[in-house]
């Protein structure tokens, strides 16, 4: 899967090819962050894509969000909703290149548009990136899908994954997904161990 690389993402950015995008925050992560306190947690939303899910804590007084993605189309459209933001918030960069520390990492596409093979070290990628008792909260697919990507998989894959570097706080069928995901997504807590 060498294909899913920058240029790959970046064209879909510049064909308009992006049937993964809602358009807007979806409810699930809006949910979890309307009931977030700590106004200072460092957040990181690898594979951002426009960056609905950072635009929204931003405006709500998050300002300690990092916004990664392959595409710089993708993150020169973050600098232009959030041109007060620094540069060193906006990543043009693999996730797995990523090397700094976050306390929350938002996953929301992510984690199904990488290559199926390369799970077991997404999930040990994560683990290295967060802080002690730090989370990866976010939305995975609970189907399957004939070609990829998106990649899909089942809740007792994810658990099986993730279980070696994660205390699963839940991993539950979603009950408020957007339109065309209902009934397909799981909402999930993971705990750094």
């Amino acid at each position: 899967m060498d294909e899913l690389n920058a240029q790959y993402w970046s064209e879909c950015y510049q064909k308009n090819q992006t049937g993964w995008d809602l358009g807007e925050i979806s409810q699930p992560l809006r949910t979890y962050f309307d009931q977030l306190e700590n106004k200072e947690l460092k957040i990181l939303i690898p594979g951002c894509g426009r960056g609905y899910e950072g635009i929204y804590l931003w405006r709500k007084g998050f300002k300690n969000v990092y916004f990664a993605d392959f595409s710089k189309e993708a993150i020169k459209v973050i600098k232009d909703e959030i041109p007060e933001i620094y540069d060193s918030q906006l990543l043009v960069k693999d996730f797995f290149a990523l090397d700094d520390k976050f306390d929350l990492i938002i996953e929301q596409t992510l984690f199904c548009a990488i290559d199926p093979g390369l799970r077991e070290k997404y999930v040990q990628k994560l683990a290295e990136l967060l802080e002690p008792n730090g989370k990866n909260v976010g939305l995975l697919f609970n189907r399957q899908f004939e070609y990829g990507p998106p990649f899909g998989g089942n809740k007792e894959e994810y658990i099986k994954l993730f279980s070696p570097n994660f205390n699963i706080v839940t991993m539950e069928d979603c009950y408020n997904s957007a339109e065309p995901r209902k009934g397909t997504e799981l909402f999930f807590i993971a705990k750094k161990n």
